[in-house]
């Protein structure tokens, strides 16, 4: 680890960059920048690092975390869907920290929708999620980019929850079975909305997650597995036999592969764990063609 460090934004710095750029934040965008040093300084030590990772940073906006994250690793890929701070986020590295410039990269792109990310394979992600995206952008990034073995994310503390939920849980549904797909998800700590510009509605809340290997159920695609978990939980007060009875094109159907993959019929989806749907998936394949 170097011992020199970036020079951080303050409220200030951050109101007389968004003042000379005439940038007001875009709900659309789902806009909400950190102005709290501690707060990013608290991101970077909880990621747990190491010196020679390549971070994926989605949403720099104006730079605050970019600071943080810059002389703790060897290089950080900021993915900005804006154009204008995109541009501008070169120009507040070079000035707060000219030492660590030659290790940022910026892209400038819909980070829901890149389909490669250009230079050295990123292994971490470490973001602050616009709230409107924040769960389609960490699946995405998750199937998209390999190579993330583990990450760091600030989302809204409603989501962190959804993410993090375990089977039985009343908010365990999609997003939860989906993220554990893909890696052990936990819940890293709360974040007051009053380190935000503008100040949100809502607080926020820390994931961490680490990448895992999939259920090891043969015979069965991301794709059908995530089919089956988007049915069980479009209606998620009904039983299995009833909820998957249009995906399996009855409810016998549905009753005849849910034993088969040893799932109770009377169950709901909120009580299977990721395995569970992986079998119900590969079980909906005995018998075809």
């Amino acid at each position: 680890m170097v011992a020199q460090a970036s020079a951080l934004l303050s409220p200030a710095d951050i109101r007389e960059i968004a003042g000379r750029l005439d940038l007001r934040p875009a709900k659309r965008l789902g806009q909400n920048f950190v102005t709290d040093a501690g707060t990013v300084r608290r991101i970077v030590s909880l990621a747990r690092l190491a010196p020679d990772e390549v971070v994926l940073e989605v949403g720099p906006g104006f730079g605050s975390l970019t600071l943080a994250l810059l002389p703790a690793v060897r290089r950080v890929t900021a993915v900005e869907i804006d154009p204008q701070l995109a541009a501008e986020l070169p120009v507040t590295v070079a000035s707060r920290a000219a030492h660590f410039s030659q290790r940022l990269r910026v892209v400038t792109a819909d980070a829901a929708r890149i389909s490669e990310v250009p230079g050295d394979p990123p292994t971490a992600l470490v973001a602050n999620l616009p709230y409107n995206v924040a769960v389609p952008v960490v699946l995405h990034l998750l199937a998209t980019v390999p190579s993330l073995r583990h990450g760091l994310v600030m989302v809204q503390a409603e989501a962190a929850d959804r993410m993090t939920a375990t089977p039985g849980s009343r908010i365990y549904g999609v997003p939860s079975v989906k993220l554990a797909w893909y890696a052990a998800a936990r819940r890293a700590g709360p974040v007051p909305r009053t380190v935000f510009w503008p100040v949100p509605n809502v607080d926020s809340g820390l994931v961490s997650f680490t990448r895992q290997d999939p259920p090891a159920v043969p015979g069965v695609s991301r794709d059908d597995v995530f089919t089956v978990v988007d049915a069980a939980f479009a209606q998620r007060r009904k039983t299995l036999r009833a909820a998957l009875a249009g995906w399996a094109g009855s409810a016998a159907g549905a009753e005849r592969i849910l034993r088969a993959a040893g799932v109770d019929p009377g169950a709901r989806g909120e009580s299977l764990g990721v395995e569970a749907f992986a079998r119900i998936a590969a079980a909906a394949t005995i018998g075809e063609p």
